[in-house]
C-alpha cells in the first residue's frame, strides 16, 4: 500500500501581499487552509460547532499576527499552531469558566447531577468522531495532536506545557478510554 505524501503548497507571494494589507491575498491563504483548521479544531474540542467559532477566531488572530510571520516555516505550519493555540486557550478559559459555576453552585443543595452535570453514556453504535467527543478534553487533545496530526510526544509536552510522559499517559488513557467506548 502506498502512501501519497501531502501536496506542498507555497503560499508565500500570497503571505506578502496579506502582510501588505491585501485582502484577497488572505482570502486566498484562508481557501486553502480553512478545512484542515477546521478539523484541528473541531478534532481538539469536540464538537463541530465550536470547531466553526474557533476556525474564525483562527484566521482572525492570523490576520492580526500575520505581519510578526517570520517564515521560519511553512504558512500552513505557522496557521495550524496559531489553531493548537486558540483551542488550548479556548480550553483553559472554559475551564476557568466551569470552575467558576462549581464555586458559584458550592452551596447550593442541588447534587450536581440536578445542575445538569451529565455523565456521557455510550451507545452500542458509537462510531470513533462520537467516541472523541467524549473523551476527557486533555486526553482528546492529546490523541488528536498525536495519533490524528502526528505530533511527537516532545512537540505536544511544548505545545501544551506538560512533559513527555505525561503526553504519553494522556494518549494511553485517551486509548483505552476509546477502545472501552467503541467496544461497548
Amino acid at each position: 500500500m502506498m502512501v501519497e505524501s501531502p501536496v506542498v503548497v507555497d503560499d508565500s507571494a500570497d503571505v506578502r501581499l496579506a502582510v501588505a494589507g491585501d485582502r484577497r491575498a488572505f482570502e486566498r491563504l484562508y481557501k486553502a487552509h480553512v478545512n484542515r483548521v477546521f478539523s484541528v479544531c473541531t478534532r481538539m474540542c469536540g464538537s463541530r460547532v465550536r470547531g466553526e467559532e474557533l476556525t474564525q477566531d483562527v484566521f482572525v488572530r492570523a490576520w492580526e499576527k500575520l505581519p510578526q510571520f517570520r517564515g521560519e516555516a511553512a504558512f500552513s505550519t505557522w496557521i495550524h499552531r496559531v489553531a493548537v493555540n486558540i483551542v488550548l486557550t479556548d480550553r483553559k478559559t472554559e475551564g476557568r469558566k466551569r470552575m467558576r459555576l462549581v464555586e458559584d453552585d458550592a452551596g447550593s443543595d442541588e447534587a450536581p447531577m440536578q445542575r445538569g452535570y451529565v455523565t456521557p453514556a455510550y451507545g452500542d453504535n458509537m462510531d470513533l468522531t462520537n467516541a472523541m467527543a467524549k473523551l476527557p478534553p486533555g486526553a482528546r487533545h492529546i490523541f488528536v495532536l498525536h495519533d490524528v496530526q502526528g505530533y511527537k510526544h516532545e512537540e505536544i509536552a511544548e505545545m501544551c506545557g506538560i512533559t513527555a510522559g505525561g503526553s504519553k499517559a494522556q494518549l494511553h488513557r485517551a486509548r483505552l478510554l476509546l477502545r472501552e467506548a467503541l467496544t461497548r
